[in-house]
Protein backbone atom coordinates (compact mmCIF):
# COMPACT_ATOMS: atom_id res chain seq x y z
CA UNK A 1 0.00 0.00 0.00
CA UNK A 2 1.39 3.42 -0.93
CA UNK A 3 1.45 6.29 1.49
CA UNK A 4 -1.37 7.96 -0.45
CA UNK A 5 -3.61 4.87 -0.25
CA UNK A 6 -3.72 4.89 3.52
CA UNK A 7 -7.22 3.40 3.66
CA UNK A 8 -8.59 0.12 2.32
CA UNK A 9 -12.14 -0.94 1.50
CA UNK A 10 -13.11 -4.44 2.57
CA UNK A 11 -14.66 -4.62 -0.91
CA UNK A 12 -11.31 -4.12 -2.68
CA UNK A 13 -11.18 -7.73 -3.91
CA UNK A 14 -14.67 -7.37 -5.40
CA UNK A 15 -13.53 -4.30 -7.32
CA UNK A 16 -10.33 -5.86 -8.66
CA UNK A 17 -12.29 -8.94 -9.77
CA UNK A 18 -14.42 -6.54 -11.85
CA UNK A 19 -11.34 -4.99 -13.46
CA UNK A 20 -10.75 -1.98 -11.20
CA UNK A 21 -7.22 -0.73 -10.67
CA UNK A 22 -8.27 0.78 -7.32
CA UNK A 23 -7.33 4.35 -8.15
CA UNK A 24 -7.04 6.81 -5.29
CA UNK A 25 -9.81 8.98 -3.97
CA UNK A 26 -9.71 10.39 -0.45
CA UNK A 27 -6.84 8.06 0.45
CA UNK A 28 -8.71 4.85 -0.47
CA UNK A 29 -8.48 2.60 -3.50
CA UNK A 30 -11.64 3.41 -5.46
CA UNK A 31 -13.36 1.77 -8.43
CA UNK A 32 -13.07 4.54 -11.01
CA UNK A 33 -13.57 2.00 -13.80
CA UNK A 34 -14.68 -1.62 -14.18
CA UNK A 35 -14.46 -3.92 -17.16
CA UNK A 36 -18.12 -3.08 -17.85
CA UNK A 37 -19.18 -0.11 -19.97
CA UNK A 38 -19.92 2.93 -17.77
CA UNK A 39 -22.83 3.71 -20.09
CA UNK A 40 -24.37 0.36 -19.15
CA UNK A 41 -23.79 1.18 -15.48
CA UNK A 42 -25.44 4.56 -16.07
CA UNK A 43 -28.42 2.78 -17.66
CA UNK A 44 -28.72 0.44 -14.68
CA UNK A 45 -29.05 3.37 -12.27
CA UNK A 46 -31.64 5.11 -14.42
CA UNK A 47 -33.68 2.04 -15.47
CA UNK A 48 -33.32 -0.52 -12.65
CA UNK A 49 -30.65 -0.14 -9.98
CA UNK A 50 -26.92 -0.07 -9.57
CA UNK A 51 -24.63 0.17 -6.58
CA UNK A 52 -21.53 2.14 -5.72
CA UNK A 53 -18.95 1.48 -3.01
CA UNK A 54 -18.96 4.89 -1.32
CA UNK A 55 -16.72 3.73 1.52
CA UNK A 56 -14.02 6.31 0.58
CA UNK A 57 -16.34 8.86 2.21
CA UNK A 58 -15.18 9.42 5.78
CA UNK A 59 -17.48 8.42 8.62
CA UNK A 60 -17.15 10.05 12.04
CA UNK A 61 -19.21 9.44 15.18
CA UNK A 62 -19.81 12.32 17.59
CA UNK A 63 -21.13 11.15 20.97
CA UNK A 64 -21.94 12.88 24.24
CA UNK A 65 -24.12 15.50 25.85
CA UNK A 66 -22.39 18.38 24.02
CA UNK A 67 -22.71 16.75 20.58
CA UNK A 68 -25.40 19.14 19.36
CA UNK A 69 -23.44 22.15 20.63
CA UNK A 70 -20.31 20.98 18.80
CA UNK A 71 -22.10 20.21 15.55
CA UNK A 72 -23.95 23.52 15.67
CA UNK A 73 -20.61 25.33 15.80
CA UNK A 74 -19.22 23.18 12.99
CA UNK A 75 -22.08 23.43 10.48
CA UNK A 76 -24.55 25.82 8.87
CA UNK A 77 -27.71 23.84 9.75
CA UNK A 78 -29.71 24.12 12.97
CA UNK A 79 -28.73 20.72 14.34
CA UNK A 80 -31.44 20.82 17.03
CA UNK A 81 -34.09 20.46 14.29
CA UNK A 82 -32.69 17.11 13.08
CA UNK A 83 -34.75 14.47 14.89
CA UNK A 84 -33.71 10.93 15.73
CA UNK A 85 -33.64 8.90 12.52
CA UNK A 86 -33.25 12.02 10.39
CA UNK A 87 -30.30 13.46 8.49
CA UNK A 88 -29.39 16.74 6.80
CA UNK A 89 -27.03 17.81 4.06
CA UNK A 90 -25.03 20.84 5.13
CA UNK A 91 -21.97 23.04 4.70
CA UNK A 92 -18.86 23.15 6.87
CA UNK A 93 -17.18 26.55 6.70
CA UNK A 94 -13.76 28.07 7.18
CA UNK A 95 -13.34 31.12 9.42
CA UNK A 96 -13.61 33.14 6.20
CA UNK A 97 -17.12 31.83 5.51
CA UNK A 98 -16.04 29.66 2.58
CA UNK A 99 -16.59 25.97 1.90
CA UNK A 100 -14.27 23.77 3.95
CA UNK A 101 -16.42 20.75 3.06
CA UNK A 102 -19.93 19.48 2.53
CA UNK A 103 -21.33 16.66 4.64
CA UNK A 104 -24.39 14.73 5.79
CA UNK A 105 -25.08 14.67 9.54
CA UNK A 106 -27.35 11.92 10.91
CA UNK A 107 -29.02 11.72 14.33
CA UNK A 108 -28.69 8.11 15.51
CA UNK A 109 -30.34 8.83 18.87
CA UNK A 110 -29.04 8.63 22.45
CA UNK A 111 -26.59 11.49 21.92
CA UNK A 112 -24.92 9.73 18.98
CA UNK A 113 -24.47 11.51 15.67
CA UNK A 114 -22.67 10.51 12.48
CA UNK A 115 -20.96 12.78 9.99
CA UNK A 116 -20.28 11.50 6.47
CA UNK A 117 -17.97 13.75 4.46
CA UNK A 118 -15.53 13.73 1.57
CA UNK A 119 -12.07 15.14 1.06
CA UNK A 120 -12.48 18.52 2.76
CA UNK A 121 -11.37 19.72 6.18
CA UNK A 122 -14.29 18.54 8.33
CA UNK A 123 -12.29 16.37 10.75
CA UNK A 124 -9.77 19.04 11.79
CA UNK A 125 -12.51 21.64 12.18
CA UNK A 126 -14.66 19.19 14.16
CA UNK A 127 -11.80 18.63 16.59
CA UNK A 128 -11.43 22.41 17.01
CA UNK A 129 -15.16 22.80 17.66
CA UNK A 130 -15.05 19.92 20.19
CA UNK A 131 -12.20 21.33 22.27
CA UNK A 132 -13.16 21.42 25.99
CA UNK A 133 -16.61 19.98 25.22
CA UNK A 134 -18.16 16.80 26.62
CA UNK A 135 -17.98 14.74 23.43
CA UNK A 136 -16.13 11.74 22.08
CA UNK A 137 -15.10 11.77 18.41
CA UNK A 138 -14.47 8.49 16.59
CA UNK A 139 -13.35 8.21 12.98
CA UNK A 140 -14.10 4.74 11.62
CA UNK A 141 -13.05 2.95 8.47
CA UNK A 142 -14.68 -0.25 9.66
CA UNK A 143 -18.08 1.19 8.73
CA UNK A 144 -18.59 0.81 4.97
CA UNK A 145 -21.14 2.46 2.70
CA UNK A 146 -22.79 0.73 -0.26
CA UNK A 147 -25.15 3.03 -2.16
CA UNK A 148 -27.96 1.25 -4.04
CA UNK A 149 -29.55 3.68 -6.48
CA UNK A 150 -32.33 3.42 -9.04
CA UNK A 151 -36.09 3.01 -9.55
CA UNK A 152 -36.09 -0.65 -8.48
CA UNK A 153 -33.86 -0.19 -5.40
CA UNK A 154 -36.80 -0.53 -3.01
CA UNK A 155 -38.04 -3.69 -4.74
CA UNK A 156 -34.60 -5.26 -4.38
CA UNK A 157 -33.96 -4.32 -0.76
CA UNK A 158 -37.36 -4.62 0.90
CA UNK A 159 -37.74 -8.43 0.82
CA UNK A 160 -34.39 -8.78 2.61
CA UNK A 161 -34.80 -6.14 5.32
CA UNK A 162 -36.82 -6.22 8.54
CA UNK A 163 -37.56 -2.47 8.24
CA UNK A 164 -40.42 -0.91 6.30
CA UNK A 165 -38.22 0.81 3.74
CA UNK A 166 -41.21 2.02 1.73
CA UNK A 167 -42.16 4.20 4.70
CA UNK A 168 -38.63 5.57 5.11
CA UNK A 169 -38.83 9.21 4.05
CA UNK A 170 -36.17 11.07 2.08
CA UNK A 171 -33.15 11.85 4.30
CA UNK A 172 -34.36 9.46 7.02
CA UNK A 173 -32.51 6.37 8.20
CA UNK A 174 -33.02 3.36 10.43
CA UNK A 175 -31.06 0.60 12.13
CA UNK A 176 -32.14 -2.69 10.58
CA UNK A 177 -30.80 -5.85 9.02
CA UNK A 178 -30.21 -6.75 5.39
CA UNK A 179 -29.78 -10.34 4.25
CA UNK A 180 -29.61 -11.18 7.95
CA UNK A 181 -26.75 -8.76 8.71
CA UNK A 182 -26.99 -5.69 10.96
CA UNK A 183 -26.71 -2.35 9.20
CA UNK A 184 -28.16 1.14 8.99
CA UNK A 185 -30.11 2.05 5.86
CA UNK A 186 -30.46 5.70 4.85
CA UNK A 187 -32.71 7.01 2.10
CA UNK A 188 -30.03 9.16 0.55
CA UNK A 189 -27.71 9.02 -2.45
CA UNK A 190 -25.82 10.90 -5.13
CA UNK A 191 -27.57 9.92 -8.33
CA UNK A 192 -30.82 11.82 -8.83
CA UNK A 193 -32.78 8.58 -8.30
CA UNK A 194 -34.63 7.05 -5.40
CA UNK A 195 -31.96 5.14 -3.54
CA UNK A 196 -30.65 3.82 -0.26
CA UNK A 197 -27.25 3.91 1.39
CA UNK A 198 -26.33 0.84 3.42
CA UNK A 199 -23.89 1.42 6.28
CA UNK A 200 -22.44 -1.91 7.37
CA UNK A 201 -19.32 -3.09 9.18
CA UNK A 202 -16.38 -4.59 7.33
CA UNK A 203 -17.09 -8.14 8.55
CA UNK A 204 -20.52 -8.26 6.84
CA UNK A 205 -20.35 -5.77 3.96
CA UNK A 206 -18.85 -8.27 1.47
CA UNK A 207 -21.70 -10.71 2.08
CA UNK A 208 -24.23 -7.89 1.60
CA UNK A 209 -22.48 -6.88 -1.65
CA UNK A 210 -22.49 -10.44 -2.94
CA UNK A 211 -26.17 -10.88 -2.10
CA UNK A 212 -26.98 -7.65 -3.95
CA UNK A 213 -25.06 -8.86 -7.01
CA UNK A 214 -27.02 -12.11 -6.77
CA UNK A 215 -30.24 -10.09 -6.69
CA UNK A 216 -29.31 -8.46 -10.00
CA UNK A 217 -27.86 -5.14 -8.79
CA UNK A 218 -25.09 -3.94 -11.11
CA UNK A 219 -21.80 -2.74 -9.55
CA UNK A 220 -21.11 0.75 -10.85
CA UNK A 221 -17.88 2.72 -11.10
CA UNK A 222 -17.12 6.29 -10.13
CA UNK A 223 -17.02 7.08 -13.86
CA UNK A 224 -20.72 6.22 -13.98
CA UNK A 225 -21.23 8.11 -10.72
CA UNK A 226 -19.86 11.25 -12.37
CA UNK A 227 -22.34 10.85 -15.20
CA UNK A 228 -25.41 10.55 -13.00
CA UNK A 229 -24.39 13.22 -10.49
CA UNK A 230 -23.63 15.79 -13.22
CA UNK A 231 -27.05 15.13 -14.79
CA UNK A 232 -28.54 15.67 -11.32
CA UNK A 233 -26.53 18.85 -10.70
CA UNK A 234 -24.81 17.40 -7.63
CA UNK A 235 -21.50 18.90 -6.54
CA UNK A 236 -18.15 17.21 -5.86
CA UNK A 237 -15.92 18.92 -3.30
CA UNK A 238 -12.58 19.89 -4.80
CA UNK A 239 -14.07 20.31 -8.25
CA UNK A 240 -17.34 22.25 -7.99
CA UNK A 241 -16.54 23.91 -4.67
CA UNK A 242 -13.38 24.67 -2.72
CA UNK A 243 -12.25 26.96 0.08
CA UNK A 244 -12.37 29.80 -2.46
CA UNK A 245 -16.18 29.68 -2.63
CA UNK A 246 -19.05 30.57 -0.32
CA UNK A 247 -22.24 28.49 -0.13
CA UNK A 248 -24.04 31.37 -1.85
CA UNK A 249 -21.78 31.06 -4.90
CA UNK A 250 -22.08 27.30 -5.41
CA UNK A 251 -25.84 27.01 -4.90
CA UNK A 252 -25.73 25.76 -1.31
CA UNK A 253 -27.47 28.72 0.30
CA UNK A 254 -30.29 26.30 1.18
CA UNK A 255 -27.95 24.66 3.71
CA UNK A 256 -27.64 27.89 5.70
CA UNK A 257 -30.19 28.10 8.54
CA UNK A 258 -31.88 31.51 8.38
CA UNK A 259 -32.15 32.16 12.12
CA UNK A 260 -28.91 30.51 13.26
CA UNK A 261 -25.85 32.49 14.39
CA UNK A 262 -22.56 31.79 16.11
CA UNK A 263 -21.13 29.02 13.96
CA UNK A 264 -17.65 29.12 12.50
CA UNK A 265 -17.49 31.58 9.61
CA UNK A 266 -20.94 33.04 10.30
CA UNK A 267 -20.04 36.75 10.22
CA UNK A 268 -17.89 36.40 7.12
CA UNK A 269 -20.61 34.37 5.40
CA UNK A 270 -23.27 36.99 6.12
CA UNK A 271 -20.95 39.76 4.89
CA UNK A 272 -20.41 37.85 1.64
CA UNK A 273 -24.11 37.44 0.90
CA UNK A 274 -25.03 39.26 -2.30
CA UNK A 275 -21.38 39.71 -3.29
CA UNK A 276 -20.90 36.58 -5.39
CA UNK A 277 -17.79 36.48 -7.52
CA UNK A 278 -18.98 33.34 -9.32
CA UNK A 279 -22.13 31.26 -9.74
CA UNK A 280 -22.26 27.48 -10.20
CA UNK A 281 -24.15 26.65 -13.42
CA UNK A 282 -24.98 23.76 -15.71
CA UNK A 283 -23.81 23.76 -19.32
CA UNK A 284 -24.90 22.07 -22.51
CA UNK A 285 -21.84 22.03 -24.75
CA UNK A 286 -21.87 21.97 -28.54
CA UNK A 287 -19.55 18.98 -28.77
CA UNK A 288 -19.92 15.31 -29.65
CA UNK A 289 -18.12 14.01 -26.56
CA UNK A 290 -17.14 14.84 -23.01
CA UNK A 291 -14.75 17.79 -22.79
CA UNK A 292 -11.65 17.56 -20.58
CA UNK A 293 -12.46 20.06 -17.84
CA UNK A 294 -10.56 23.26 -17.15
CA UNK A 295 -11.68 24.94 -20.38
CA UNK A 296 -12.08 28.72 -20.29
CA UNK A 297 -15.54 30.18 -20.80
CA UNK A 298 -15.89 33.54 -22.54
CA UNK A 299 -18.67 36.06 -23.10
CA UNK A 300 -18.22 38.74 -25.75
CA UNK A 301 -14.49 38.00 -25.87
CA UNK A 302 -13.89 38.29 -22.11
CA UNK A 303 -13.06 35.40 -19.77
CA UNK A 304 -16.03 34.74 -17.48
CA UNK A 305 -15.55 31.24 -16.12
CA UNK A 306 -14.18 27.71 -16.17
CA UNK A 307 -15.50 24.18 -16.72
CA UNK A 308 -15.19 22.09 -13.55
CA UNK A 309 -17.05 18.78 -13.99
CA UNK A 310 -17.61 17.59 -17.57
CA UNK A 311 -19.48 14.49 -18.68
CA UNK A 312 -21.20 13.05 -21.73
CA UNK A 313 -24.75 11.76 -21.28
CA UNK A 314 -25.39 9.04 -23.86
CA UNK A 315 -28.98 8.95 -22.63
CA UNK A 316 -29.58 12.64 -23.35
CA UNK A 317 -27.09 12.59 -26.25
CA UNK A 318 -25.54 15.75 -24.83
CA UNK A 319 -22.14 16.92 -23.67
CA UNK A 320 -22.78 18.41 -20.23
CA UNK A 321 -20.78 20.10 -17.49
CA UNK A 322 -20.93 21.96 -14.22
CA UNK A 323 -19.05 25.24 -14.34
CA UNK A 324 -18.31 28.47 -12.49
CA UNK A 325 -19.09 31.72 -14.28
CA UNK A 326 -19.37 35.35 -13.29
CA UNK A 327 -22.89 36.43 -12.26
CA UNK A 328 -23.48 38.34 -15.51
CA UNK A 329 -22.90 35.12 -17.47
CA UNK A 330 -25.05 32.87 -15.25
CA UNK A 331 -28.47 33.57 -16.77
CA UNK A 332 -30.10 30.47 -18.25
CA UNK A 333 -29.87 30.66 -22.03
CA UNK A 334 -26.63 32.64 -22.13
CA UNK A 335 -24.40 31.47 -24.99
CA UNK A 336 -20.71 31.22 -24.11
CA UNK A 337 -17.55 30.44 -26.00
CA UNK A 338 -15.63 27.43 -24.67
CA UNK A 339 -11.91 27.54 -25.36
CA UNK A 340 -8.87 25.36 -24.66
CA UNK A 341 -5.79 24.26 -26.58
CA UNK A 342 -7.77 21.33 -27.99
CA UNK A 343 -11.33 22.61 -28.24
CA UNK A 344 -13.03 25.75 -29.49
CA UNK A 345 -16.82 25.58 -29.42
CA UNK A 346 -19.86 27.08 -27.71
CA UNK A 347 -21.90 26.19 -24.64
CA UNK A 348 -25.25 27.31 -23.28
CA UNK A 349 -26.12 27.88 -19.62
CA UNK A 350 -28.99 25.55 -18.71
CA UNK A 351 -31.20 25.05 -15.67
CA UNK A 352 -30.27 22.46 -13.06
CA UNK A 353 -30.92 19.71 -12.27
CA UNK A 354 -30.54 18.75 -15.91
CA UNK A 355 -32.14 15.35 -15.30
CA UNK A 356 -35.49 15.17 -13.46
CA UNK A 357 -35.61 18.94 -12.79
CA UNK A 358 -38.55 18.60 -10.35
CA UNK A 359 -36.65 15.92 -8.36
CA UNK A 360 -39.65 13.65 -8.54
CA UNK A 361 -37.52 10.50 -8.47
CA UNK A 362 -35.50 11.22 -5.35
CA UNK A 363 -38.54 12.46 -3.43
CA UNK A 364 -41.00 9.81 -4.64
Amino acid sequence: MTEELSRTSALASRHTALGSGLEDWNGMGTAWTYNTNPNDEHDAVRESCGMFDMSPLKKVYVRGKDAVLVLDHLTTRDISTIGMGEAAYLSVLTEQGTMADDAIVSNNGRDEWMIVHGSGGTMALLEESAASKDVAIEFTDSLHNVSVQGPTALDVLQPHSDANLDALAYFHHTATSLFGHPCRISRTGYSGERGYEIFAESDVVCEIWDQLVGAGVMPCSFTALDKVRIEAGLLFYGYDMTEEHTPWEVGLGFTVAKAKTGYRGYEALMAAKGNNKIINVGLEIDHSDMVNGGETLQLNGSDVGVVNSPGYSHRMKKSLALAHVTPDAAVVGTKLSLVSEDIKTTASVIAMPIYDPQKLNTHA
